[in-house]
């Protein structure tokens, strides 16, 4: 792996650990490493590569809300008056429970946040504590009818590669098309 200060660059083996790393980080290194064609103090050195880059950011255990009693998701979007306090603003929403994005984003809000939660008793409680934060102007909350994807792994393709699979594909399908 190649690292520049903006970019690192993955060679093939890197994207290959990063893959299994997101299926499961639990994986022992020589399982990994076997896969992959490294041995295991390999490949823990460019996990270690990977870290320093800070493209591997944490290890974490991901939850099941419903199962957890938590079914109701929203987004809501928060409004300001006060654009230079965005930042404690933000740091301010996330330590509000239930709160699991906080993005400042563009458009008619400042800030767009998700939530999930118990109920819509607790998602009131969960706006009316983002309403009474300092700076706050105005909240309006979209509540989640039904959720077809929700992936919380980055995909490793690169536009790049997409636009050019895309190509092969679409060349493929006219060439079928032209028989």
């Amino acid at each position: 792996m190649k690292l520049n200060r903006i970019t690192p660059e993955f060679d093939t083996l890197d994207r290959q650990i990063l893959e299994l790393l997101k299926k499961n980080c639990k994986r022992p290194l020589a399982s990994i490493g076997e896969e992959v064609g490294l041995s295991a103090p390999s490949v823990v050195e460019r996990i270690h590569k990977l870290e320093q880059a800070g493209v591997i950011t944490d290890y974490v255990a991901l939850l099941d809300a419903g199962r957890l009693g938590k079914n109701v998701a929203a987004f809501i979007g928060v409004s300001t008056d006060r654009p230079r306090a965005i930042g404690s603003l933000e740091q301010k929403l996330c330590e509000v429970d239930d709160v699991l994005e906080c993005h400042h984003v563009t458009g008619a809000y400042t800030l767009m946040v998700k939530v999930k939660t118990q109920s819509t008793q607790s998602l009131e409680e969960v706006i009316q504590a983002i309403r009474s934060l300092d700076g706050v102007t105005r909240t309006e909350t979209s509540v989640v009818l039904s959720t077809y994807v929700e992936h919380s792994n980055v995909s490793l393709q690169t536009s790049r590669q997409f636009d050019s699979e895309a190509t092969r594909r679409s060349g493929k399908s006219r060439r079928r098309a032209a028989k």
